[in-house]
């Protein structure tokens, strides 16, 4: 793991943004975006990130030409007396319906790098999530957001029995520090011991929260938060609120459930190659260990926006939707 005191970073993070996969690709269709999410989510980001940008036009900073655009849009007159006054936010974005199918298929996650399959897997699986990474900095891009794509692979990421063994952070903390926003993703990488693994956008978070310290960190997914059950099931219940105990146990404070002790039920789809939901609670219970809050909630809607701004921060609204976790720094009746 990198030394700490070799970064840098001179702007202080305000947020880091996971993207989930299911919320910016159709799950259920082979790499397919959900054009209308990332559309409303990128919007979001940039009220969120540019100081001013709702009520004047930001000018977009993606000049490649896109399917059934006649021409490449770039007025340089936009740019003239155009200040960016943006505060320093990271997104990490998942896979959805990229990359997950690869990966499963070639089996990459459990290594074994001197099968072909495996090898031709690794190939394939980063080409899928190397293509999405790249709609997804266009699309932040076309809102007038300076974001750069940077994979975990090419940065050098690597793992050691599927947990993180290096991770250098040098050139985020270069991107942040000249002002641009770093998109990352979850990525196919090497590892040490069984030669590769996926390395998946959660556990990116975690480690970028525990080095970078942001105010606040934002899962956007396709539920309105973690629920008691699956939410497609009767009377499931929304989490508001999760507290956070020293030994990095949970609990539920809102809403009060009836059985306290019960078990939080976890489902993830076959094909998921990274522990889905399950993934996601415990790393940001790890998140929230050490300080900061972690917001869940639905993308694109008006709750992503108040979680995205900092709205959240403090008393949690009456009229927001989603889950919180916080640390308490005591222990709880745990879940």
């Amino acid at each position: 793991m990198e030394d700490t005191a070799t970064l840098s970073v001179t702007k202080p993070i305000r947020c880091i943004v996971k993207l989930g996969g299911a919320a910016i690709t159709c799950k259920n269709e082979l790499e397919k975006i959900n054009e209308e999410n990332v559309e409303i989510v990128s919007s979001q980001l940039r009220e969120a990130m540019i100081t001013g940008s709702s009520s004047r036009k930001v000018p977009g900073m993606d000049w490649s030409k896109r399917p059934g655009k006649s021409g490449i849009s770039c007025d340089a007159d936009d740019f003239e007396d155009q200040t960016l006054d943006s505060s320093s936010f990271i997104v990490v974005h998942g896979a959805g319906s990229f990359g997950h199918f690869q990966a499963s298929k070639s089996g990459v996650h459990k290594g074994g790098l001197n099968q072909t399959l495996v090898k031709a897997g690794f190939v394939a699986t980063r080409i899928s999530v190397t293509t999405l990474n790249l709609e997804i900095v266009r699309a932040l891009a076309r809102e007038g957001i300076p974001s750069v794509g940077m994979s975990p692979f090419s940065c050098g990421w690597t793992t050691s029995e599927r947990n993180m063994a290096l991770a250098d952070l040098s050139m985020v903390a270069q991107a942040i520090d000249s002002g641009f926003i770093p998109v990352l993703h979850g990525d196919a990488v090497l590892d040490d011991l069984q030669g590769c693994t996926i390395l998946s956008g959660d556990v990116i978070i975690r480690h970028l929260a525990a080095y970078l310290k942001p105010e606040y960190v934002v899962f956007l997914t396709d539920v309105l938060g973690v629920y008691d059950r699956p939410p497609s099931e009767p009377n499931a219940v929304l989490l508001r609120e999760i507290a956070v105990s020293g030994d990095g146990s949970w609990s539920v404070v809102k809403p009060t459930l009836e059985d306290m002790n019960k078990q939080v039920e976890i489902t993830v789809a076959a094909h998921d190659t990274t522990g889905g939901m399950l993934t996601k609670i415990s790393e940001a219970a790890m998140i929230a260990k050490l300080g900061i809050d972690v917001y869940i909630v639905k993308a694109a809607t008006t709750h992503s926006s108040r979680a995205l701004s900092g709205e959240v921060k403090g008393a949690i609204p009456e009229d927001w939707l989603g889950t919180v976790i916080r640390f308490v720094g005591k222990a709880n009746s745990t879940c």
